[in-house]
């Protein structure tokens, strides 16, 4: 039986703006968050590096964490992301092809 993969993911821009989302494919929704596919708030303000991520393997888990994270202060937030990423690495970074322009 393939296990299904769900995650929850923090991204961010130059000025630490933060977008919280859930996905069952983490690799596609990151380059489309990179190259702006779909309009709305990651792209107007330019949400390009992933900074933070969970995985899960119920999609109600991933769904009921997303939800916990968004309804957060930003210092818990930035505290969370900095437990694991102290220096807000792209951790994507290697996943996609370089693009200087992200």
């Amino acid at each position: 039986m393939n296990m299904k993969e769900y995650f929850v993911y923090i991204m961010t821009n130059k000025s630490k703006t933060l977008y919280t989302g859930v996905t069952n494919d983490l690799e596609r929704r990151v380059f489309e968050h990179k190259h702006k596919l779909n309009s709305g708030f990651t792209s107007k303000y330019n949400i390009t590096k992933l900074i933070y991520l969970e995985q899960f393997s119920d999609i109600n888990e991933a769904i009921y964490r997303e939800k916990q994270i968004k309804g957060w202060l930003r210092a818990k937030k930035i505290a969370l992301i900095e437990s694991l990423n102290p220096e807000w690495s792209d951790l994507s970074e290697d996943w996609l092809e370089s693009d200087p322009s992200l």
